[in-house]
């Protein structure tokens, strides 16, 4: 019996005469655990793709950055990520607490060298699990439930620049997130991030769109 396909998958693989092909790879790739290589290149990449499903059912996809090592393999069936401030939606962890299936893909494209993971999710709010990502609001812990090395043959290779200036570090003052500076939010903002804003100053959203559009790493 298959993990992964249903009758769609079925239906598509049949059409294309793909349907052997489909289960050798299952049959060879695809696994309940991590295993070491699995675990080394999770725990070197600095960014992943995560999908989530919401209310409605709706699926969506979104980037998760830190350094090297902020996804945490916890053991051969677990890992576990940060959710840093954002824009105050938490829409990723508000729909892992509607919907605990969830797939992350972690992608080398330097290499190019990419791996895919399904598990289901849980939000953490406190403890020890919380304590090991330097200012996280919250974490997620994920329950591996297959895991697979995916071919790279339509990833364009790229060189990563810099990073990100705004990931938390130890011993650094991590930076104000600029949008917040924009003139007209300060009603909204919660009192440690308007004595911040109070202290910088405001800017203009044309100013700030400026930057983003100009690839200012200032933004």
């Amino acid at each position: 019996m298959s993990r992964l396909y249903g009758p769609q998958h079925r239906e598509l693989q049949d059409h294309f005469a793909s349907r052997a092909m489909a289960d050798r790879i299952e049959a060879i790739a695809v696994k309940p655990e991590i295993d070491d290589t699995a675990r080394a290149f999770i725990e070197s990449r600095d960014m992943f793709f995560l999908s989530t499903v919401d209310h409605n059912g709706r699926p969506t996809v979104s980037y998760k950055g830190g350094d090297p090592g902020f996804v945490r393999v916890l053991d051969a069936g677990t890992i576990a990520f940060p959710s840093y401030d954002g824009n105050g939606m938490h829409y990723s962890t508000g729909n892992i607490t509607g919907h605990a299936e969830i797939g992350c893909l972690f992608i080398d494209f330097e290499k190019p060298f990419r791996l895919r993971l399904q598990g289901r999710a849980e939000v953490v709010k406190d403890g020890d699990l919380l304590g090991l990502f330097n200012e996280a609001e919250l974490a997620v812990r994920v329950a591996v439930s297959e895991i697979w090395i995916n071919c790279p043959r339509y990833v364009h290779r790229y060189e990563k620049k810099t990073a990100s200036r705004y990931v938390p570090r130890a011993e650094v003052e991590t930076p104000l997130c600029e949008w917040k500076r924009i003139d007209g939010l300060q009603d909204i903002l919660r009192p440690h991030e308007l004595a911040a804003v109070e202290k910088a100053g405001n800017i203009t959203e044309e100013e700030w769109m400026g930057r983003v559009a100009s690839g200012d790493e200032n933004a």
